[in-house]
């Protein structure tokens, strides 16, 4: 359906008043002809009392006398049919058969519609006396003009309801639509780039709604982008250092600068950045396939157990460089997941990595492995600086720590724990964070205990 709010408005509200002014007309005009007949037949009764009460059974032979009767009546449509004994009769021939049908002749009161070829006739009979007896005789069409009247008024009241009803519906039509049309706009701004437009909370409840999502939208791309905007600088500032390493030894070793041991310094340190460079693309790469429905996982079972113990051999030797305590607590049996085993190797080595580079010496670090309600915890703990209680729930969006903290302490490229989440999330686990026993930071990997077969 195509069309502005107001004329699909306005269409609702005419069909609406439509089918009710259909079905009220059809109601009124049965009960305007039922009324209509009810108010014909009780003025004929009222009429039939009033003259049977001016005449008795010798008056009613007077000529003079039932004649200024009919005369009176006969002007509103009413014939007088009289009928004595000797069966003399009076009036129209269509009358007095109408009269004679009704009971003219039963000597009692009598109110009665008798149809008569096409039309229908209403019929007081009055007895006078024990020998006489009149009716009045009132065809039905004769109210038909009154009908037709009070149905054409009601047919006029109606259309001119109709018309109101388009007016009001096309008026609130344009009402509910001008703050939709102020959220289009603004909505039109928003594609545009703007980030500063707002839009008044009013009308309804459900334009108010949709309003105030639009604002808050706003406000989330405004944050989203300001965030990109700081990840983009952690991003090229972790790209621009080993960038500056790398070339300014090796301008010196292209100028002659460096040579026999320097040359083998700068060589190492050149290979060293290199390495940094490569794994920080990497990881780019990683965080933006990520989203994408082509990233596979090689996904299988595994002993959780297993790995935390492979991990630690590697990262014992790193930890004792410098001078950093690393504990290892597991459980004694295996502990199967179901995991990607590389994947899950990177994102402990990366938590790890984290966790050392801001762990002082002869503070601790430890591999924790807790198997509890069908689940396994793997947490990675320090004893470092930890991070500000408001900083856990955004700890793994990108660069948020690392705009923080980079003038404070050691950080990493920002990139690290959002791509740690997404793994841990896609191979159906959980990655969190919070305070450690140790007075730092714990990351916890939560993932699904395997079921048996």
């Amino acid at each position: 359906m195509k069309g502005t709010l107001a004329l699909r408005i306005t269409v609702v509200c005419l069909a609406v008043a439509g089918i009710a002014v259909l079905v009220a007309g059809l109601v009124a005009s049965k009960l305007v002809r039922n009324t209509a007949d009810s108010v014909l037949q009780q003025s004929l009764r009222d009429q039939a009392d009033v003259v049977a009460g001016q005449l008795d059974g010798t008056g009613i032979g007077n000529r003079l006398a039932i004649g200024k009767v009919a005369a009176v009546v006969r002007g509103q449509g009413i014939e007088v049919v009289v009928h004595r004994v000797s069966g003399q009769n009076s009036g129209q021939a269509t009358a007095v058969r109408a009269a004679e049908q009704a009971g003219l002749t039963s000597g009692q009161d009598r109110s009665a519609r008798v149809a008569i070829g096409d039309v229908d006739y209403l019929v007081e009979v009055r007895p006078v006396g024990p020998q006489a007896a009149f009716a009045l005789v009132q065809p039905v069409r004769s109210a038909e003009a009154t009908q037709h009247a009070l149905v054409r008024n009601i047919l006029l009241a109606l259309g001119i309801g109709l018309v109101v009803a388009a007016i009001a519906g096309y008026v609130s039509g344009r009402l509910l639509g001008r703050p939709l049309r102020r959220a289009a706009a603004a909505a039109g701004s928003l594609r545009a780039g703007r980030r500063d437009v707002r839009v008044p909370v009013e009308g309804p409840a459900e334009v108010a709604q949709v309003a105030g999502s639009l604002n808050e939208l706003a406000d989330a791309l405004a944050r989203s982008e300001a965030r990109q905007r700081e990840f983009l600088l952690s991003v090229s500032h972790e790209l621009r250092t080993p960038l500056t390493a790398v070339t300014g030894f090796a301008e010196a070793i292209a100028d002659g600068v460096a040579e026999g041991p320097d040359a083998r310094r700068a060589g190492e340190t050149i290979h060293r950045e290199a390495q940094r460079l490569e794994r920080l693309v990497s990881d780019l790469l990683e965080l933006a396939r990520l989203g994408a429905d082509e990233f596979q996982l090689d996904l299988g079972v595994l002993d959780l157990t297993a790995l935390v113990k492979d991990c630690a051999e590697v990262w014992q030797l790193r930890c004792a460089r410098s001078n950093v305590p690393l504990t290892v607590q597991s459980p004694p049996g295996p502990a199967m997941v179901t995991a990607d085993a590389r994947r899950l190797h990177q994102v402990v080595d990366g938590l790890a990595e984290n966790a050392l580079r801001v762990t002082p010496a002869g503070a601790p670090m430890v591999f924790a492995l807790v198997v509890a309600d069908g689940r396994a915890h793997l947490s990675v703990r320090d004893g470092g600086p930890g991070l500000a209680p408001e900083d856990y729930p955004v700890a793994f969006e990108r660069g948020v720590l690392n705009a923080r903290y980079r003038d404070s302490r050691p950080v990493g490229s920002g990139i690290g724990l959002a791509l740690a989440h997404g793994l841990v999330t896609r191979m159906g686990g959980t990655l969190s964070a919070g305070s450690a026993p140790e007075g730092g930071a714990a990351f916890t990997i939560t993932l699904p205990l395997a079921q048996p077969g």
